[in-house]
């Protein structure tokens, strides 16, 4: 590996070290009702976010509680020196995105047939360092 690409690999490693992402796919929740709950802690602080989900009724929140948990343990994996407190970590990113569909057939009158599509999702949620306390 030449010294340049080496630098620059070593600069996008270090950039990627503030932050950390976690992956859910395929929960068997609609896209639709996981983009509210998610709305609601794109671009909080971690505690308040882990409040927000703690304390929300719907059954997409307790998901994405766990999946931000994670994410965090992510994060504290990467940096083991760092303190979680300090860095006031935020919920950088939170994407909801469609995943695969499960289609059912539904009796209906006259002899006929609705279908019915079971929706899935996809989220990713990245949490980094707040920046604008750093520097």
């Amino acid at each position: 590996m030449g010294t340049r690409k080496k630098q620059m690999a070593d600069a996008i490693k270090e950039a990627k070290k503030h932050v950390a992402f976690a992956k859910l796919n395929n929960c068997p929740t609609s896209p639709r009702k996981m983009r509210l709950v998610a709305d609601l802690v794109r671009g909080e602080k971690v505690e308040h976010a882990l409040n927000i989900l703690k304390f929300n009724q719907k059954e997409a929140s307790g998901r994405l509680e766990k999946l931000l948990l994670s994410a965090i343990a992510n994060w504290q994996s990467k940096n083991e020196e760092a303190n979680i407190e300090e860095a006031e970590l935020i919920v950088k990113e939170i994407k909801v995105d469609s995943g695969s569909m499960l289609k059912r057939l539904r009796p209906a009158p006259q002899g006929r047939a609705h279908r019915i599509r079971k929706r899935s999702n996809h989220v990713t949620i990245v949490v980094g360092a707040n920046n604008n306390t750093q520097s």
